[in-house]
């Protein structure tokens, strides 16, 4: 009785290899050349041909388990945890965490099959690419450091959505500092900037986008020095600044930007932080974490970073700076205050004198003139006025509520008006006499 055999296309060209051997049509070397084998695994297969016919050349795994078949009870264990804690996970980081946590060594691509069977994951459809100039990366690490702060909902909802402030190297992708902010500041930028100056020193420049803090907007501004608070610091420092024309020309931050909204929001998730403070003390482990990754190799050695000098003073550097002339009574207005000098030395030394006054970040005020600090005393305090905010500051004025102000009864305008208030009452009591 004949039977049926069933056999792959690989199988029935072999078939009808063995066959033109056994009809002395085809010499061994010559069938291995056509099937892309050893001469050896020909004569092995010609042998099972004689002795079991076609079906010698069926391979025995058909119809087997495989070998790297997962333990079910190792299986069921890593979906009860994508379910349990790794919902929102992508393969990637879920098949480092059951590595990383629970010892559950399981390859990227079998934690994405298990996602799709239980309808945690959906493959991704490729985008239309859009053609951008390559730009290599540079070739010394510190020779260029691209910034950038990401507004996001890092905590959830278990905390405000806040800023994160990125540094990153060009050349080999390592995270140089993060930095939680409540928005982005000069007085933000500043401290990321000293937390980045401490860990490496200072690089050759930074690379950011056109950010008032980084750039002056103004078109033919007529005042000024034509240098932002930032600019005017990082040229005492010299390093520095260029301004990319595209977010697609700083690609290396964005993209870094979109893998921490991903990464660092579980981790974050995870560790239960939901406070600026906490997630700030947090980043040094999760930087050397981050570069251990996805860091490179630079193609170059050689550390272009440059320590500070002994005599940089980064919190007079980093100070909000303006100057301001001395009227002839030796007083100076800012941010609508009016500062008065204290000086033993006769006022006409002073009058219309430059000076500087520095605001730090806890706003404290400090007076120089000459590099030397100047006494003072708050003369005047002006009415608030009308203030200018960008469209991301809005936010913060309209949130405040403001309680409308109500005089006392014996307010000057409430006697003045006493009648007014007669008639007011009478007509809410229907008394139309009047």
């Amino acid at each position: 009785m004949d039977k049926l055999i069933t056999m792959s296309k690989k199988e029935l060209s072999r078939l009808e290899i063995m066959q033109r051997l056994e009809q002395n049509i085809l010499k061994q070397r010559e069938a291995a050349q056509i099937l892309g084998i050893g001469v050896r695994q020909v004569k092995r297969l010609y042998r099972a041909y004689r002795e079991k016919g076609a079906e010698g050349l069926v391979s025995r795994k058909r119809g087997r388990s495989s070998n790297h078949q997962k333990d079910p009870k190792m299986k069921k264990a890593v979906v009860d945890l994508l379910h349990s804690t790794y919902r929102d996970f992508g393969p990637t980081l879920a098949s480092e965490k059951l590595s990383e946590v629970h010892g559950l060594n399981i390859s990227r691509e079998s934690v994405r099959q298990l996602m799709i069977t239980e309808g945690l994951w959906k493959s991704k459809k490729l985008k239309r690419p859009h053609i951008h100039q390559m730009r290599e990366r540079r070739a010394c690490f510190g020779e260029l450091v691209q910034i950038d702060g990401s507004p996001h909902r890092w905590f959830e909802d278990r905390g405000p959505s806040c800023n994160l402030l990125v540094f990153i190297d060009d050349a080999t992708g390592r995270l140089g500092e993060l930095y939680f902010t409540p928005q982005e500041s000069f007085f933000s930028y500043g401290e990321a900037a000293r937390r980045y100056f401490a860990r490496h020193g200072k690089p050759v420049a930074f690379y950011c986008d056109k950010h008032g803090i980084f750039r002056v907007n103004i078109k033919n501004a007529v005042s000024g020095s034509g240098m932002t608070q930032f600019g005017r610091a990082m040229k005492e420092l010299d390093i520095e600044i260029i301004c990319a024309n595209t977010p697609q020309a700083k690609g290396r931050v964005e993209r870094a930007n979109l893998t921490l909204q991903d990464r660092l929001v579980k981790e974050l998730r995870l560790r239960g932080i939901s406070s600026i403070e906490d997630a700030n003390s947090f980043m040094p482990e999760f930087i050397q974490d981050f570069n251990q990754r996805f860091a490179v190799v630079p193609s170059s050695s050689h550390d272009m970073h440059r320590p500070l000098s002994r005599n940089v003073n980064l919190d007079h550097i980093f100070s909000w700076q303006e100057t301001r002339t001395l009227s002839k009574n030796l007083t100076l207005q800012f941010e609508k205050v009016v500062y008065q000098i204290q000086t033993d030395r006769p006022s006409y030394a002073l009058r219309n004198a430059t000076v500087t006054v520095c605001k730090d970040p806890h706003y404290a005020i400090a007076i120089l003139y000459k590099g030397h600090s100047l006494d003072y005393t708050v003369f005047h305090k002006q009415a608030h006025q009308a203030e200018v905010l960008s469209s991301k500051e809005i936010g913060n004025p309209l949130n405040t509520s403001k309680i409308p102000y109500v005089p006392p009864q014996n307010h000057p305008w409430r006697k003045s008006n006493s009648m007014f208030f007669r008639h007011s009452s009478a007509t809410k009591k229907g008394d139309t006499s009047i």
